[in-house]
């Protein structure tokens, strides 16, 4: 985005009850390296930062308790006002610092060696390969006047829950724990007192600093960063994000927010696998002070599938190679694996076991624990994945590559597994814990996968018992028809055999399940406007007529919100659509970043960022630009 402003006044630090000294979760701009990523709030303070990956255990996480969860600490030593933004087409975060003597500047960014998929061709002085430093750097400048900074970094392993030690050895802080050290490299000198680190410096115009933050093992050994080589690595990671860029088929309206996206769902890619992950952290509550709170940092098989359509959208081809590899070793029939039922989530390394637990020690962000790790949704029946991960092969089959012998059939197994079971009850798209039901959703996307599979068939000549596919096809699309549609709502319903009205079903139109124009299809449009849409905003589903098993509220959901700007264009409603939209941008972050969720007076709740409503941006963004012309 443009250098679009935030203004926040310096945290003040605070115990119990006091939460005033949580940012909001919009407040943060996101930095990684395609293994892991880090939060950066308009602070200058990095509250959220998990090493070597993704789902490793945090570093800090102040962000999920202010006293205990540790941060790296950046900013003027001096009442400021800040505005952050990024560094025009790339994944570098600059946060600035207007005070009465000067301007200074934080360039946040971690490099990515290579081409970002793990072989890196540098290596470091242990041995190994540049890739596996896991090197966040924080490059200080001053561009007016003259600007005093303060530093700390207090890292807190394993979620804060494991000791560690720090101590001050040739110019360099390293911390110490059980199972990760890191060290911690400056320009300035710097401070230890055993457990965190500090450093009081002042830049004058034209002067700059350097922090490095490296992981330590037996191959990489930590070394300083000098300002030459970090503006060499700043204009490098610059290189790789315009770069990859590059490949962005995209000239429509809304270029910028578009590209922020993809940048994010970038971001969101662990390169060494393939895996795309649904959001960058755990925990942040869909509602404050509620229970809705987990964690997003593994591969739901839904999300990364709809992620590929988006990426081939953009015509990003790679990313999408690199799934359906992932797919292939971890999630398809083969080396022992049935056919189903898939488990709906893995970890970035393909592993299933996604223990969830909560930890008690932390508060939660705002006081909104429980702060849990794992994910106990993973051992869920949702047969609505099937559709998402059928679909995504048939529009990389389409977009990208013809898929080997191999992976047809993988997916004949998979659909024939769908065609014996898409008649079971299960927790559905939005893994409700109230116990299984008869989702409209799944029953759709089951229709998707087989539908998908036929279509690849046809289009290819490929071997298939096209009699038994289209019989169940057609069994689904009746079923759906008879016992979904609600005469009294004059609507498609969440569940058979009910009333209750759900946001999912606006993907009926997108799945081309129904024509967008079908007078039972504006119906249930009209009624899901009167239901569950409030100034463009959707809710999921009402959770008072239809208890999902959590206590508490949630705001709108804006998946669906991007979802029903798409139904409203394929409806040929443009201008309703093109306002939705719009209205729907003036609820991203100072970015362009969006959590999971908005609230009821415009923050931004859950996760952040989410893959989720940055595909469905893209998307509708997409579509909405192809109908206006």
């Amino acid at each position: 985005m443009s250098e679009a402003s935030a203004h926040q006044d310096p945290p003040t630090s605070g115990h119990g009850q006091d939460h005033g000294h949580y940012l909001p979760i919009a407040d943060h701009g996101l930095i990684g390296d395609l293994r892991s990523v880090a939060l950066v709030g308009i602070n200058g303070t990095i509250d959220w930062y998990c090493c070597p990956s993704f789902d490793a255990p945090s570093v800090f996480a102040s962000i999920l308790d202010a006293d205990k969860g540790g941060s790296f600490e950046l900013a003027a030593a001096v009442p400021a006002r800040t505005k952050q933004f990024y560094f025009p087409d790339t994944n570098v975060l600059l946060t600035r610092f207007f005070t009465e003597d000067g301007v200074g500047e934080i360039q946040d960014f971690m490099p990515v060696e290579g081409d970002g998929d793990g072989h890196g061709d540098g290596d470091s002085d242990g041995g190994g390969t540049e890739a596996d430093r896991h090197r966040l750097i924080r490059r200080v400048l001053c561009v007016r006047g003259s600007v005093p900074f303060h530093a700390r970094v207090a890292p807190r392993f394993d979620y804060a829950a494991q000791p560690h030690t720090a101590r001050l050895h040739d110019d360099m802080v390293v911390f110490e724990s059980k199972n990760l050290s890191l060290a911690l490299t400056s320009t300035e000198p710097l401070a230890c007192d055993g457990l965190d680190a500090t450093a009081d410096f002042k830049l004058h115009e034209g002067e700059s600093a350097v922090f490095a933050l490296d992981q330590v093992s037996g191959d990489i050994q930590p070394r300083c960063c000098p300002r030459a080589e970090a503006e060499e690595l700043f204009g490098a990671t610059v290189a790789f994000w315009r770069n990859w860029l590059t490949a962005s088929q995209y000239r429509g309206r809304w270029r910028e927010m578009v590209h922020r996206s993809a940048l994010t769902l970038k971001l969101l890619t662990y390169a060494p696998t393939g895996a795309i992950v649904a959001a960058a952290t755990t925990s942040l509550p869909e509602q404050i002070g509620g229970e809705r709170n987990w964690d997003y940092r593994y591969v739901w098989v839904r999300d990364a599938a709809f992620c590929v359509y988006a990426l081939l959208r953009l015509g990003f081809t790679s990313e999408a190679k690199s799934f359906m590899a992932f797919t292939a070793r971890h999630i398809s029939p083969g080396d022992g694996r049935p056919a189903g039922p898939l488990q709906i989530m893995y970890g970035i390394d393909g592993r299933t076991d996604l223990h969830e637990e909560e930890l008690g020690h932390l508060e939660g962000y705002q006081g909104s624990a429980p702060v849990r790790i794992g994910n106990a949704a993973a051992d869920q029946l949702q047969l609505d994945i099937y559709g998402a991960l059928i679909d995504s092969v048939y529009l990389y089959d389409k977009w990208a590559q013809p898929i080997s012998s191999d992976q047809w059939d993988d997916i004949c197994a998979l659909v024939e597994w769908v065609c014996d079971h898409w008649d079971q009850p299960d927790e559905g798209v939005w893994e409700t814990r109230g116990g299984r039901k008869n989702f409209l959703y799944s029953r759709l996307m089951c229709w998707v996968a087989i539908e998908r599979a036929i279509r690849l068939a046809n289009r290819r000549g490929l071997p298939a018992d096209l009699p038994r596919w289209r019989g169940a096809r057609d069994t689904i699309y009746r079923r759906i028809m008879d016992r979904c549609w609600s005469p009294a709502r004059k609507a498609f319903v969440q569940h058979e055999d009910d009333d209750v009205l759900d946001a999912a079903v606006l993907m009926m139109p997108l799945a081309k399940f129904i024509s967008p124009t079908d007078p039972k299809w504006l119906s249930t449009l009209d009624a899901l406007t009167e239901d569950l849409v409030s100034d463009s905003l959707v809710y999921r589903y009402d959770p008072k007529v239809s208890p999902d098993g959590l206590r508490g509220e949630e705001g709108t959901f804006s998946i669906c919100s991007f979802w029903y700007v798409e139904a409203l264009t394929r409806a040929g409603r443009l201008d309703e659509a093109r306002l939705a939209f719009e209205k729907m941008l003036t609820y991203a972050n100072h970015l362009g970043l969006y959590a999971e969720e908005i609230g009821h007076t415009g923050e931004q709740q859950g996760n952040f960022p989410q893959a989720f409503t940055h595909l469905a941006l893209i998307s509708a963004a997409f579509n909405l630009d192809k109908a206006l012309g």
